[in-house]
């Protein structure tokens, strides 16, 4: 296994892992068909790999897994994140207020599912929080209270911390916080 931060050649099949596994996350509810998953272009994955932090996995020359965490600036074009932007000066992790100046937004993960459980999740999380820590010292994320397979990888295998609940669109959402200073694994 291979961890790197990703360059301009990776994005056209970040581009593709995107569109392939969109709604994976969202196949925990099959109550709900009109949800989407986040989605992100070409463009936005250009911008993400050129400005902000992309981190893939590699088994044998292959992508098996990505995560991304970038800046505030970037997300703030989709209303959940303008949601979250808005309940930031409310948030606070170890006597610290969060803010658009010291956290980012950490996520989307992905994972091909024939890679699981073989430590790809931890080495990701990993990477990504040394690099956003020559930055900032929080990365904030938030995960679908259905999606107990997400929050489980996250608090269990990632170390981050519940420190608010809330809706949006219709769903609720943990929010999680991870110092980029401190080491869980």
């Amino acid at each position: 296994m291979n961890i790197r931060r990703a360059i301009k050649a990776d994005i056209a099949t970040l581009v593709a892992l995107e569109q392939e596994h969109l709604q994976d996350e969202l196949a925990v509810d099959k109550r709900d068909n009109s949800l989407d998953g986040q989605s992100f272009t070409q463009a936005d994955l250009t911008t993400l790999v050129n400005q902000h932090w992309v981190v893939v996995a590699e088994v044998e020359g292959q992508i098996v897994g990505y995560v991304i965490a970038g800046r505030w600036s970037f997300f703030r074009q989709w209303p959940i994140y303008r949601n979250l932007l808005n309940r930031l000066p409310r948030l606070d992790y170890d006597r610290a207020k969060l803010t658009e100046k010291n956290c980012c937004q950490y996520g989307p993960i992905w994972i091909d599912s024939r890679h699981r459980g073989q430590g790809i999740f931890e080495a990701l999380v990993t990477f990504v929080k040394k690099l956003v820590a020559n930055e900032l010292p929080y990365m904030l994320t938030f995960i679908a209270e259905d999606n107990a397979g997400s929050f489980a990888a996250h608090t269990r295998k990632g170390g981050m911390q519940v420190v608010d609940y809330i809706s949006f669109d219709g769903r609720d959402y943990y929010l999680l916080v991870l110092p980029t200073n401190e080491s869980f694994f």
